[in-house]
């Protein structure tokens, strides 16, 4: 069986064909805008590419106060790795 044709599991990207969305591009790109749902572009069956509405980043959040916390413990940064 195709990948591309098997039924896709609830909540998943819209999918279409790499020559379908050569063709229809503008088309798919406006009703992506409209719904706001990303479209999964497949290359003989396999994703290649998704398409989605820009979201501006959100200006109430600083971008380092989401970097802190992940660093655990940080000794030498200049020391030798292998």
């Amino acid at each position: 069986m195709n990948p591309s044709s098997a039924p896709l599991p609830p909540g998943s990207p819209r999918q279409v064909s790499k020559s379908r969305f050569k063709a229809h591009a503008l088309e798919l790109f406006r009703q992506v805008e409209a719904s706001g749902e990303p479209l999964v572009v497949t290359d003989h069956g396999w994703p290649t590419l998704e398409t989605r509405p820009y979201r501006p980043a959100r200006s109430d959040v600083d971008p380092l106060e989401q970097l802190r916390g992940p660093v655990l413990r940080f000794d030498d940064p200049f020391a030798l790795v292998g």
